[in-house]
C-alpha cells in the first residue's frame, strides 16, 4: 500500500485544488426584447433565437 513519505504542505493541496471552483454561467442580453437569456439558446420570454420566432410564448 502506498503511504506517503511526507506532509503534503497547504501550498501544493491548495495548487491542486486550484481547478476545482464552480464557474457562473455566461448570460447575454436577447436583441428583441432585451431581457437576460443564456447564449446560442432560445430566449425563454421571447422565443426567439437568431432574430427568428421558433417557440410560441404565451
Amino acid at each position: 500500500m502506498a503511504v506517503p513519505k511526507k506532509k503534503t504542505s497547504k501550498s501544493k493541496r491548495d495548487m491542486r485544488r486550484a481547478h476545482d471552483f464552480l464557474t457562473a454561467p455566461g448570460i447575454s442580453i436577447c436583441p428583441q426584447c432585451k431581457e437576460p437569456k443564456q447564449p446560442h439558446r432560445v430566449c425563454e420570454s421571447c422565443g426567439s433565437y437568431k432574430g427568428k420566432d421558433v417557440v410560441e410564448t404565451e
